[in-house]
Formats: structure tokens, C-alpha cells, sequence
């Protein structure tokens, strides 16, 4: 049907009313404070579509869910399985959504991971799986690309992405196993030496397969045993960096401090550009991955306003740096005495107005030194 029916409705203070709801629609039932809008929509609608569809379901089923107690209406027709969504229920963060909070969104996202086919963001073009072969004459044609005589590669094997833990024990194994190089969040270390990380942060790991120098003049002529012997091992090194990457590889290129992305389960047939295989947290607003690194993927900004920080016409002594105001009473304190060194060695004084610093200066107070790293 294309409509609800709802005849004789008499929930609370419904006086035996009768109501067409067209579906497919945006309906928003409107009036006064007590004629009933809520009586309607929540007990009578959702309440009757709800207790329907707990009905159909199994003796088992039921025991968990309760049976919900009948609606005070004649007949309702046309009626689906309902979701209620309270508008008390949900909170401040700007992450709930309706898809959230009913977890609709659990099952889109894994329908979308496991049906969808994925499409370029750049052309359009429906992505498709990539050989071995297609990543080995793309990295020989680097060279040309970047135009350089010679480019120096790494090929890397993605292991862990964006977990957390301190993974010693996989680093034990990889050592075992023969592998002597790992990249961890962008550093190379010796796997013989010891790796701490923090277990309660994040961390990107990438096996080192293999270190080589693609000359240009290697790829002009593919014919000479030189040649041969130099694809020979870059073919074998990319399918182990295959295999132990889940079919996924990094290449490095430390000279220009760039890293490329190949994959053998999704490229873009036009540009040859590789995409990573989409998965359930792909389309998760609350996955990093794919995140913009500014708004975390939440759409707004949060900065502060320098300005309003501090008073350009005091100095940090006089408390002219207002967070730091209360402690400026006290000159001989630990903290204005640590102040006083980061000032010197900076070449200004805790008694000059803030406003006569020098813009880096100036950075110093607020950001600390650090930013200049």
C-alpha cells in the first residue's frame, strides 16, 4: 500500500480520530502542546508497527525483545517495521546521527564494503584488479616519470594500519623469519634493535622486502642480461611484498621523500593509480582512515584566536599572557624561572610588552619552541 490507514485511534487524549499517512514521505505531524502529536506518532504508529513485527518473529526471538502492549486504535493498515528515535536520547556529539543511533548505518556500511563496486574518485571509472606485472612496468617507467637519472626505491609490506600496541612479538617473528628492516609511522628501524611503542597510540607497520636503484638506463634497454636479472628481482621482491602485505605494497622513494601506493585488488584502468580494498570502516565517519587531518572528518575547525590570549601592551611579568597571569606574581616560581631561560635563549625578556616581540618570538610564547621543529 501506498499510505497508513489508521481508523478509531484513541490512545490517550486521541478522540477517535481517523488518518491517511502517504509513505515514501517526509511527514511531520504538527499542533498545539497536548493534542496529541506524540499519542500519534509513538503510541499509536510505532507502537502497533513495532508489536507487528515482534509477532512475526520466532517463540526465541520474542523472549529477548517483549511483546509491546496494543494500540488503541480500530485498524491500522499499511504499516512496516518501525524504528522510534526520542529526541532525548541522543547527545552533543556531532557524530550520532539517525544512522547511528538506530545502527542502520552497521548494515549499510557492511552492504556497501561487501556489494558495492567501487568507482575512481578522480575519473569515474569502475576499479579493477591489478597484476603483478602492471606494478613491475610501472615502477620501471619511475625514472621517466620523475625525470631522474636514477630513482631509489624501498618496497614496503603493510602490516599493521592504524592499530594500536606495542607489537613486540610481531617484530620477534618478522626477525625470525629473515626480515631485517621495519618502518614504523614513517621512521626505519633494525629489527635486531629495540622497538618501543606506545600501546596506547596508534601505529602504521611496514615490513622492508627490498632496497633498489631503478636506472634509467636499466629501462631503455630490457633486452641486456643486466636488465633481465634487475626485473627478474624486482618481480619476485614486489609478489613477496604482495604476499605478506595482503596483496598491498608501499614504495618509498626517500629521495623525494614521496611514498606510492599499489595494490592487486583495485586500480583505476585509466591512470593506473591503485586504491586500497573498501572495507566495513571505509564508509565509518568515526574510522581515521580517509579522514580529512584537519577536522577529523567532523566538517568544523577549532582554533584559537591569538589575540584574545594575551595583552600586547604588558609583558609576560606584568601578566600580560593571561593563562599565564597568576603565576606571573611569583617571579622566583620554578615555572618563571623556566620561562626565563626559554626567554634568553630565544633573545627576549619576560619584561617586554608582548606586542614588541618579533612575529617567531612571539610564536615561541604561544606554541613553544617546538613548533620550529
Amino acid at each position: 500500500m501506498e499510505k497508513i490507514i489508521i481508523k478509531g485511534a484513541r490512545s490517550h487524549n486521541l478522540k477517535n480520530i481517523d488518518v491517511e499517512i502517504p509513505k515514501n514521505k517526509l511527514v511531520v505531524i504538527t499542533g498545539i502542546s497536548g493534542s496529541g502529536k506524540s499519542s500519534l506518532a509513538f503510541d499509536t504508529i510505532y507502537a502497533e508497527g513495532q508489536r507487528k513485527y515482534v509477532e512475526s518473529l520466532s517463540a526465541y526471538a520474542r523472549q529477548f525483545l517483549g511483546v509491546m502492549q496494543k494500540a488503541d486504535v480500530d485498524s491500522i493498515t499499511g504499516l512496516s517495521p518501525a524504528i522510534a528515535i526520542d529526541q532525548k536520547t541522543s547527545g552533543n556529539n556531532p557524530r550520532s546521527t539517525v544512522g547511528t543511533v538506530t545502527e542502520i548505518s552497521d548494515y549499510l556500511r557492511l552492504l556497501f564494503a561487501r556489494a558495492g563496486h567501487p568507482h575512481s574518485p578522480k575519473t569515474g571509472k569502475r576499479l579493477q584488479s591489478q597484476t603483478v606485472q602492471q606494478i613491475v612496468d610501472n615502477l620501471m617507467f619511475l625514472p621517466q616519470k620523475f625525470s631522474q637519472k636514477d630513482v631509489k626505491i624501498l618496497l614496503l609490506s603493510p602490516v599493521v594500519k592504524q592499530r594500536k600496541g606495542t607489537y613486540e612479538e610481531l617484530f620477534q617473528r618478522f626477525l625470525t623469519q629473515g626480515y631485517l628492516r621495519v618502518r614504523v609511522d614513517k621512521k626505519i628501524y633494525s629489527l635486531e634493535e629495540e622497538i618501543k611503542l606506545d600501546k596506547f597510540k596508534k601505529h602504521d607497520i611496514e615490513i622492508i622486502i627490498d632496497r633498489l636503484v631503478i636506472k634509467k638506463e636499466t629501462t631503455r634497454d630490457l633486452s641486456a642480461q643486466t636488465s633481465k636479472d634487475f626485473v627478474k628481482r624486482l618481480t619476485d621482491s614486489v609478489e613477496s611484498a604482495l604476499n605478506l602485505g595482503n596483496k598491498e605494497i608501499f614504495v618509498s622513494l626517500p629521495d623525494l621523500n614521496q611514498d606510492l601506493f599499489y595494490s592487486e585488488k583495485l586500480m583505476d584502468p585509466e591512470t593506473g593509480e591503485s586504491f586500497a580494498q573498501i572495507e566495513p570502516h571505509t564508509f565509518s565517519f568515526n574510522s581515521p582512515m580517509g579522514a580529512c587531518p584537519r577536522c577529523h572528518g567532523l566538517g568544523n575547525i577549532f582554533e584559537i584566536d591569538e589575540k584574545s590570549v594575551y595583552n600586547p601592551n604588558l609583558s609576560i611579568s606584568e601578566g600580560g599572557l593571561f593563562p599565564w597571569s597568576r603565576m606571573a606574581d611569583n617571579i622566583n616560581s620554578w615555572h618563571m624561572q623556566l620561562l626565563e631561560r626559554v626567554a634568553n635563549s630565544a633573545g627576549f625578556s619576560l619584561r617586554t610588552p608582548l606586542g614588541k616581540l618579533n612575529p617567531e618570538q612571539l610564536k615561541i610564547v604561544l606554541y613553544g619552541a617546538g613548533y620550529l621543529r
